[in-house]
């Protein structure tokens, strides 16, 4: 369970949303809080419609009426101002991982073009591309702050042994809130596979159901061997057929999941990370808060 949670503010209403999760986690965890804010280099008199923290005295004053108003007067919460601007907030965000050591960081999916067109802010989307620090984005509800809860956790899984540690956070916070794990394998069908894997089922249709076919058993076998190891969790596993993003997005609607536990690598920064792996559709699309766990 995460025991230091690091939560960047901009001093935005929808930045705010992010407080409820780091509330609740740090309750459950018994967890320690740093609020932190980055003074940025030549930055705009307003940000989402607020006015942009652009001096140390009034960072400060803002983010102890946060730990004032968001968390509970026995929570462990500091505050934490970087005075020298950063020209580029989201690698002040990365930096502070080692200076400040947290196991979690916390930010609201938000972005100046609107919440459809770029499902999250260029800030959060750079933070998981550079970092190592497994990171929860909660979207922002149309008004005020959402509350968060963890009954349910969704855990979508393809089979790599390098995302395995996806599943581990997720057992390990199951386990912690008493959550149910719901596991779950995406076998494409001949019509939702892309690139080479397209162009071969055209060559060879017989063969790719076949070999579609056994990959489903496989991917049967594969969770029902998971769901023998855990221990200490309430856990059910799901195989479905079509276009992996679409059926973990529709599924974590359908079962109403609290959480969607993705493990991934970001390998070459931000834009690499979203040229157009599964982990990129879903968090372009899904609306859930989900949990971003580095698997490099």
């Amino acid at each position: 369970m995460f025991k230091h949670i690091l939560v960047p503010l901009d001093g935005s209403a929808p930045a705010e949303a992010a407080l409820p999760a780091a509330a609740f986690l740090a309750a459950q965890g018994n967890a320690r809080v740093t609020l932190l804010h980055i003074i940025e280099r030549d930055a705009p008199a307003t940000i989402h419609g607020a006015r942009h923290l652009r001096q140390c005295d009034e960072a400060c004053a803002y983010l102890d009426e946060i730990r004032q108003r968001a968390f509970a007067p026995e929570a462990a919460v500091t505050c934490h101002v970087h005075e020298a601007a950063f020209a580029d907030v989201a690698r002040g965000i990365v930096e502070h991982e080692d200076e400040l050591a947290p196991d979690l960081i916390v930010l609201c999916a938000h972005g100046s073009r609107g919440l459809r067109e770029r499902i999250f802010g260029r800030i959060a989307q750079q933070v998981v591309g550079m970092g190592r620090v497994p990171v929860l984005l909660i979207h922002p509800p149309a008004s005020g702050a959402a509350a968060f809860d963890c009954r349910r956790i969704l855990v979508p899984e393809d089979g790599q042994a390098e995302h395995e540690i996806g599943l581990q956070v997720a057992a390990d916070l199951a386990r912690a809130t008493a959550a149910q794990l719901e596991l779950l394998f995406v076998v494409p069908t001949t019509a939702t596979l892309s690139g080479s894997e397209a162009a071969a089922s055209q060559l060879l249709p017989g063969a790719t159901r076949v070999m579609l076919n056994l990959a489903e058993l496989g991917a049967r076998q594969h969770l029902q061997q998971h769901l023998i190891t855990l221990v200490g969790v309430q856990a059910q596993a799901h195989v479905l057929r079509g276009d992996p993003a679409r059926e973990v997005c529709a599924t974590a609607e359908k079962l109403n999941a609290d959480l969607v536990v993705l493990a991934t690598h970001g390998k070459a920064g931000a834009e690499a990370f979203w040229s157009g792996s599964v982990a990129a559709k879903i968090i372009r699309t899904c609306t859930r808060p989900l949990l971003l766990v580095s698997a490099r």
